[in-house]
Formats: C-alpha cells, structure tokens, sequence
C-alpha cells in the first residue's frame, strides 16, 4: 500500500483583497443616497389642514419652521394637553421667537437674510388666537415672509 504524506509543504494562498475598497465606497455611496436625515424630532403632533391653492417652497435652506400643536403622548403627563410652539428640537413661549428669529438669522448668510421665511406647521386644531400672537411676534422679530403648510385638498 502507498502512503500519503504531505510533506509537500503545500500552504494556502493568500486571498486577494485588491477589489475591497471598491466594494467598501460602493457600499458606503449606497447608504449615503438612501438614508435621509431628520432635521426635528417632533414632539408636537401636528396633522395639517387641507387647502387648494399649494405652492412649493423653492430654497428649503432659506426656511425656518415653526411647530404649533398639542404635546405628542409621551409629555403630555408634563405639558398637558394645551397647544404648544416648539422651536427646533424643543418647547418654547411665544416670547422666545424673536430671540429664535434672531439666531436663524445669524446662522445665515447676509445676503440670503432678507429672503428668509418662517413656515407655521400648526395642527388644524389650533385655536388662531395662538397663530395671530405668533404672527405678532414674528411682526416685531421683522421676519415679515411667513408661510402656512397644508396638505393639497380636494377642490370644492
């Protein structure tokens, strides 16, 4: 009988890794174009009401919104029920706008501040005592383009 010995010495050979930055940019490209960021954390609940005459914001980077709204469930045990503004990621007075107008303001570039405009997200149940002290407030910050967003409706 013969015998099998593997004195040969055979080693394996070396995988060849010259195509894995490719796979990894191709990867990380793909994530890149399919994640979106969010910009706000809402803790308003906000369902806009309907209107028939839309139009479409041209430069999203020259907007700053503003939430109107009841607390979403989870700081109602704080907030309770009553509708609340919320600036960015947090809970704000109507008396913190302009201070908030201010800063969106100074973020931006000097030639693009006169172009600013502010956008009310408010819940189609807010009562427009409270939209009309926000508009004042955006009166006096001098951030006089104001924007309502709704949701297209069925012409009537």
């Amino acid at each position: 009988m013969g015998k099998f010995s593997k004195a040969g010495g055979r080693e394996m050979p070396e995988l060849n890794t010259s195509s894995l930055p490719d796979l990894v940019f191709a990867f990380l490209f793909f994530i890149m174009m399919v994640t979106t960021m969010r910009e706000v954390t809402l803790k308003v609940v906000f369902r806009a009401p309907q209107a028939t005459e839309l139009q479409k914001l041209e430069k999203k980077s020259l907007v700053t919104f503003i939430y109107v709204g009841e607390p979403t469930p989870e700081f109602r045990k704080t907030m309770g029920t009553v509708t609340r503004v919320q600036l960015n990621d947090q809970f704000a007075e109507i008396d913190e706008i302009q201070d908030y107008i201010a800063q969106e303001k100074s973020s931006m570039n000097e030639e693009d501040q006169p172009f600013m405009t502010v956008s009310i997200k408010a819940d189609k149940e807010t009562k427009m005592g409270v939209i009309t002290d926000i508009k004042q407030a955006l009166r006096e910050a001098y951030a006089l383009k104001i924007n309502y967003s709704a949701n297209a409706g069925a012409a009537r």
